[in-house]
This record gives C-alpha cells, sequence and structure tokens, in this order.
C-alpha cells in the first residue's frame, strides 16, 4: 500500500516561512553582532511597516532588511521599491523617538541569509 504524500495547505507553509524568516533574523543578528554592531531593534513594528533589524555602530544606525533565498540575487532583488519605501516611513518613526537622532548617521542595508554559508551584508543598499 503505496501513501500519497501530502501537499502542506496555505497555514502551513506560512508558519514554515514565518519560521525560517525568523531564524534568518537571529542569524543577521549574530553576525553583525561579530562583526562590532550593537542591536537596537529586532522587528521593529509601525503602523508604517516593520524593520527587521536595526543596529548601530560608534554613531551610524543601519536599518537592516534581511533576507533568506538560495540565490543572493533574487534575496536583493526581492528587497524592492515599496520594501524601501516602508522601512524609510518606519524608520522616521523611530528616529523621531530618538533624543539623540539628530547626531546619528543613517544607512539602509541588506542581509542575504544563503543556505550553508555565513550570511552577506550591503552597506548602504538602497
Amino acid at each position: 500500500m503505496s501513501q500519497t504524500s501530502r501537499k502542506p495547505d496555505r497555514r502551513e507553509s506560512r508558519r514554515r516561512a514565518e519560521r525560517r524568516g525568523h531564524w534568518s533574523e537571529y542569524l543577521a543578528a549574530a553576525f553583525l553582532l561579530l562583526k562590532g554592531y550593537r542591536i537596537l531593534g529586532l522587528r521593529y513594528k509601525t503602523r508604517g511597516g516593520e524593520i527587521d533589524l536595526i543596529v548601530r555602530k560608534r554613531d551610524v544606525v543601519a536599518f537592516v532588511e534581511v533576507k533568506a533565498r538560495r540565490i543572493e540575487n533574487l534575496a536583493i532583488d526581492a528587497v524592492g521599491y515599496e520594501t524601501q519605501k516602508r522601512i524609510h516611513s518606519a524608520s522616521g518613526q523611530w528616529l523621531s523617538r530618538r533624543r539623540d537622532g539628530h547626531r546619528l548617521t543613517l544607512r539602509y542595508d541588506i542581509v542575504v541569509v544563503l543556505p550553508g554559508r555565513f550570511p552577506k551584508h550591503f552597506q548602504d543598499a538602497f
């Protein structure tokens, strides 16, 4: 008697993708810690959007989008105009709540998480 393989339903696929995304964010955060950054925020949410990571090194604050893909170019291309707009909006809200915001240099980065490899950090990506 053969078993029929069951296709995962949409909710199960969504949960799996969410877990993979969270794992990738933690991996990216650990990677950036090793590079000397401090983690200021993880999955920072506002009405306008969400920022995966907010990190700081000296007076530079980077708002980081983390993408996990099999191919590097696909990960970078996945950070489209709408995503960039959402991150810029959320970063403005985050910055408005900081007393030292006027002294900070802002940057928008991407960290790509590829299977079986160290994450790749693209500074000033957008």
